[in-house]
């Protein structure tokens, strides 16, 4: 819209009252010119009346548009000062007319044109107010716009957020940048999930040499590292914070525990947690509460939950949410009841959808469904996609394929759009023996446009990322992979390991096709590359898109013992640690032939999680953690 030429300045009536509009009168001659002397002592005096409310508009921000219209009353012309002052005010209100009519008044009174600090908080307000044409013409107006100006509209493109080719090339086109430039990118893809985009942006600013990260760039691209579980970049990024001096705020100190915890490293996350110099907010709390349920760790996430309240801390919703996830990963069935009814008793939180959804999860994981159903119907809101999705997944589990049927239509009627709803439904037909119904499913998701996503895996090496999907061989080594993957069957099968056909849910009735179909899984590939790539004993963590199929869980359990290896595996839901051939997870998902053995693997998991109990368990825990914090401060150290 184009700026209006009246200001509202000179038709407010907030601030004098309404008077009735004068009759035209005969107008009196014009008085003789004042003297040079007299012309001085008005403009010096206009000044300075127009200097007394720019810093009283600096002093009360809160009140510069009325300040603003008591100086054009008074009838002194406002200097910079009090333009620029006054659009602040608009950019912090997102008072879109108030930035339009001042827009206007400083145009008619010649400012724009030649003050750059006014221009530039001209284009700050229009492009806060989501006014981005406007702030566009008022930056080409001027030939001189300073580096404020530059990064207020790089900041309009990157609030818009759809157009990240005009972004990406209004930044190219930067005659320099600073910090706050390249942080407004790097926030942009980290926001917008271009996670990779990002870590080049920030390879490309070191490159660059023209300003240095600060602890915002730092969270971003910590952030990014988090989400691509690239852990060699991550401790790169810790290196350097502590290299440079760069103060760890609350901020900074929750992406870092969040970082290391999506990396599978949970003992980073500890080691930042234990030593953060700042006193730690609710927020250092919880990222280091989810770090522990995401890694398995379910009874050291109860733990800490009782020491936070210990400190005094009064937890909030997401604190609960954490503590629900860690009851019903760990098939802590009576503590997820009790930390439930205390989350309103005591705290008189109400639960919200995620949190009926985890208690759905939680009975539904321990085969518990009349009572995860009574939730359901007694929750005051309908279930959403997640919670229908851990329904019918732990029903696919169980084998409850009728509940799974039905769950499986009303998250279909729930999310249209989303694939899981989808494979998982086809899932529980093919389990049934019923293609017919798996071929009107996958019908039905061909109508409705909805693709499913391949699975895929990764692994990070020297600081690049290789992915792998089914049946890969676009990669640059697969010779080598394949003749691993080989060698990893052959080993499995001396171990009397046969493959789970049971989990090829395809109509198919060759049991060799099948077998080879498992044998090629990107999970696996992922492994062989790891093996190849990486001396003995190092760590191999491999991060998945989708759920690992029981069949790999299996397997990479075995391999974790033969090739004596750590295998840290993150899924869609969780992390797994794969050591002597066991799982973190006690395989508590995995679908078992007897209640009794599922509750054998819990004991054994909770056991492999932290043995607290009595002197030995108590000194034993002290030498683990010590010996995790050497190993954090040896590898943060190397990478100084």
């Amino acid at each position: 819209m184009p700026p209006p030429t009246v200001p509202f300045f000179l038709t407010s009536t907030t601030l004098a009252p309404t008077t009735k509009k004068p009759q035209p009168q005969a107008q009196p001659p014009p008085p003789p010119p004042p003297c040079d002397a007299e012309a001085q002592a008005a403009a010096s005096h206009a000044s300075a009346a127009s200097a007394s409310y720019a810093a009283r508009m600096r002093l009360n921000p809160h009140l510069a548009l009325r300040l603003f219209d008591h100086l054009l009353r008074s009838g002194a012309d406002p200097d910079p000062a009090a333009y620029a002052l006054a659009l602040a005010s608009c950019a912090r209100g997102r008072d879109r007319a108030a930035a339009a009519q001042l827009h206007a008044h400083a145009a008619k009174r010649g400012v724009l044109a030649s003050h750059r600090r006014v221009r530039g908080r001209l284009v700050h307000a229009y492009a806060v107010c989501g006014m981005l044409p406007h702030a566009r013409r008022v930056f080409d107006g001027g030939t001189d716009n300073d580096m404020f100006a530059w990064n207020c509209l790089l900041r309009g493109y990157a609030q818009e957020g759809g157009d990240a080719d005009a972004l990406h090339d209004f930044f190219a086109r930067m005659p320099s940048r600073d910090s706050v430039s390249w942080n407004t990118v790097l926030s942009w893809c980290v926001a917008n999930g271009e996670y990779d985009e990002a870590i080049a942006v920030f390879r490309e600013m070191l490159a660059s040499q023209e300003c240095q990260p600060d602890r915002v760039t730092l969270v971003s691209v910590v952030s990014a590292t988090a989400y691509l579980g690239a852990l060699a970049l991550g401790l790169w990024a810790h290196a350097y914070v502590i290299r440079k001096g760069v103060e760890v705020d609350e901020k900074l100190s929750s992406a870092l525990i969040n970082m290391y915890s999506k990396c599978g490293f949970i003992e980073g996350a500890v080691y930042v947690f234990e030593n953060a110099a700042v006193k730690m907010s609710l927020d250092t709390w919880n990222a280091m509460l989810a770090g522990f349920t995401a890694n398995g760790c379910s009874t050291r996430a109860l733990e800490l939950f009782t020491r936070m309240e210990s400190k005094g801390l009064v937890p909030n919703k997401i604190t609960f949410n954490s503590i629900l996830n860690a009851c019903s990963h760990g098939g802590l069935v009576d503590e997820g009841i009790r930390y439930f009814e205390r989350m309103s008793r005591v705290y008189g939180i109400e639960p919200d959808i995620a949190h009926y959804g985890c208690m759905v999860d939680l009975f539904s994981r321990a085969g518990m469904f009349e009572k995860a159903e009574e939730i359901i119907q007694i929750m005051p809101m309908e279930p959403d996609a997640s919670m229908l999705k851990a329904l019918l997944g732990a029903c696919r589990t169980h084998k409850n394929l009728e509940l799974g049927k039905k769950a499986g239509q009303r998250l279909i009627e729930a999310a249209p759009n989303d694939h899981a709803g989808y494979v998982l439904l086809s899932n529980i037909y093919a389990l049934d023996g019923n293609w017919g119904g798996v071929h009107k499913v996958r019908k039905l998701m061909l109508d409705h446009g909805v693709l499913k996503i391949p699975g895929c895996s990764s692994v990070e090496l020297n600081g690049v990322i290789h992915e792998f999907i089914s049946g890969d061989k676009s990669h640059s080594s697969k010779r080598d992979i394949y003749k691993m993957l080989s060698e990893i069957c052959q080993q499995l099968k001396n171990t009397g390991y046969t493959p789970d056909a049971s989990q090829v849910l395809l109509d198919i009735d060759d049991e060799d096709v099948k077998e080879s179909s498992l044998a090629l899984h990107s999970e696996k590939l992922a492994l062989a590359f790891g093996l190849i790539s990486t001396a003995p004993g190092t760590p191999i963590r491999v991060v998945n898109n989708l759920r690992i199929c029981g069949d790999c869980h299996h397997a990479i359990k075995l391999l974790s013992k033969i090739y004596r290896r750590s295998i840290i595996v993150r899924d869609a839901n969780r992390f797994h640690h794969f050591r002597e051939g066991s799982c973190s997870c006690g395989d508590y998902w995995v679908p078992v032939q007897c209640i009794a053995a599922k509750k054998r693997n819990l004991s054994e998991a909770v056991k492999h999680e932290d043995s607290l109990h009595g002197e030995q368990g108590l000194r034993d825990e002290r030498i683990r953690c010590r010996k995790s914090y050497l190993h954090i401060t040896w590898v943060v150290f190397f990478y100084l």
